[in-house]
């Protein structure tokens, strides 16, 4: 199992994530308390909320995401380039962007590759995560588009939008594995699903480099509790017979 040695390591392994397009301002801001508690890697946000959370993570190194062409993908690239600029100056970390599924349906590898790599430049040193909606696709389908995320220059393929019903364990470790063996080299990210410690520590030893997660607040809280917040005293013992 993926050896997790405290509660902020594992917080540090996951995205905290939501994305609810009706929430209100109060309620980001109950959220963001919550991100700021337990010191996530990064929050994720849509970009009506990115100044907001900019102004309420101040001080702490929990990184702000957002996404572009979210959650169908079928924007132009111009479009997407600038989205991407304007999370940019509104204070955004790292890009998230919905991969064009028709593109990859018709093999148009060329132009889903110019998309990623207009981004990465406009990017620039922040990352891009490229969402490749893994429930949607074929497993070859899947290995081609990781590959053109890593030729693009993309930074992490990320396997859904959140949007779709979230996939199995064992497909999460299918997906891990094909984007393995056909983009070595990039960075992987699983979304939907991943509501307990048990799924996470298994998402994470079967190879993913972070979690992204609206239950992450949960999940490292019930960690805590099983870990670190129990009091277990031992028996006292002899060691031997008399």
């Amino acid at each position: 199992m993926y050896n997790i040695k405290n509660s902020k390591e594992l917080a540090k392994l996951i995205n905290y994530t939501n994305l609810n397009n009706m929430i209100s301002e109060n309620e980001m801001k109950e959220f963001l308390k919550k991100a700021k508690e337990l010191n996530f890697n990064s929050v994720v946000v849509s970009p009506t909320y990115v100044p907001l959370a900019k102004e309420e993570l101040k001080g702490t190194d929990i990184k702000i995401g957002s996404v572009v062409g979210f959650p169908l993908g079928f924007e132009d690239c111009d479009s997407k380039v600038s989205e991407a600029n304007s999370l940019i100056e509104k204070g955004a970390d790292e890009i998230e962007v919905v991969l064009n599924l028709s593109y990859l349906k018709d093999e148009k590898y060329d132009l889903l590759e110019n998309e990623i790599r207009e981004l990465k430049k406009a990017v620039g040193d922040r990352l891009l995560k490229v969402i490749i909606e893994t429930k949607a696709l074929e497993d070859y389908e899947k290995a081609n588009a990781a590959k053109v995320a890593e030729n693009g220059g993309a930074d992490y393929v990320k396997t859904s939008t959140g949007f779709m019903t979230p996939n199995h364990i064992y497909e999460n470790v299918n997906d891990i594995n094909i984007i393995q063996k056909y983009a070595p080299k990039i960075k992987i990210e699983i979304y939907g699903g991943v509501n307990n410690y048990k799924l996470a520590n298994q998402i994470l030893t079967a190879g993913s480099d972070l979690i992204s997660s609206n239950e992450g607040y949960e999940i490292v809280n019930r960690y805590k509790e099983l870990r670190e917040n129990t009091q277990v005293k031992p028996k006292p013992i002899t060691l031997s017979k008399d």
